[in-house]
């Protein structure tokens, strides 16, 4: 803004420059961060994601198209990561619906559509894991998973979550979309202890071992309608 006013000066001395809110796209450009649109409902769910600009959310979603045969696709720019990450989301929440109480041939007479929007962006990476099972469990379930909420973590076929990188730039993604409850892999306990207290203040984080904590938050603590949470 500085360079651009001296600019202006130079070109006009006598003409003072004045810089308000208005002003600060002409000087600027168009803002780097948007405010991203929060989906919600029935096998939608919120990830975290880190991007080359920091830190964004990424919404999930799930949809079962028809029950004449089963069936699994996958859209939204994927790379071969991400891909492999829905693939073993899919195969572990499959093989597990009687645990997280759901139908256990659900997915044997499903179509199964997962999407993760804005498809002219590439996505790739393992840490959507725990969010594609979410999705896929919501829908199985019939039921949407506990709200202002969002989560990274890489799921393997057994369970287990493991660490991300970006721990950072996700929170920050996080505050930026006002969400107040995370849902972080254990063992990057560390890496949100050693953040600043400033990003830190006013979250709710827990951290998940196996896919089973990611449950507890996402459905079996969620609140009954009617009551309250205090």
């Amino acid at each position: 803004i500085l360079r651009k006013g001296i600019v202006k000066l130079l070109e006009n001395p006598d003409q003072p420059v004045k810089v308000g809110v208005s002003d600060l796209q002409s000087y600027l450009g168009r803002p780097s961060f948007k405010k991203e649109k929060s989906l919600k409902g029935t096998g939608v769910v919120t990830g975290l994601a880190w991007t080359a600009m920091g830190g964004a959310t990424l919404s999930i979603e799930a949809s079962r198209i028809h029950s004449a045969q089963r069936g699994f696709k996958l859209t939204g720019q994927l790379g071969d990561v991400m891909k492999e990450s829905a693939e073993i989301a899919y195969s572990y929440v499959s093989s597990n619906l009687k645990r997280f109480k759901g139908d256990p041939t659900f997915f044997d007479k499903s179509f199964v559509h997962l999407h993760v929007p804005e498809g002219a962006t590439p996505k790739d990476g393992p840490s959507a894991g725990v969010t594609m099972a979410t999705a896929l469990l919501s829908i199985a379930r019939g039921e949407a998973p506990q709200q202002n909420i969002a989560m990274t973590g890489e799921l393997t076929l057994t369970g287990q979550v493991l660490p991300v990188g970006g721990i950072r730039e996700k929170v920050i993604a996080a505050r930026r979309q006002k969400i107040s409850n995370l849902i972080l892999p254990e063992a990057n306990r560390g890496d949100y202890e050693e953040l600043p207290q400033y990003l830190k203040e006013g979250l709710a984080v827990n951290f998940a071992k196996h896919y089973s904590d990611v449950f507890q938050v996402c459905f079996a603590n969620k609140p009954r309608k009617g009551s309250s949470v205090h």
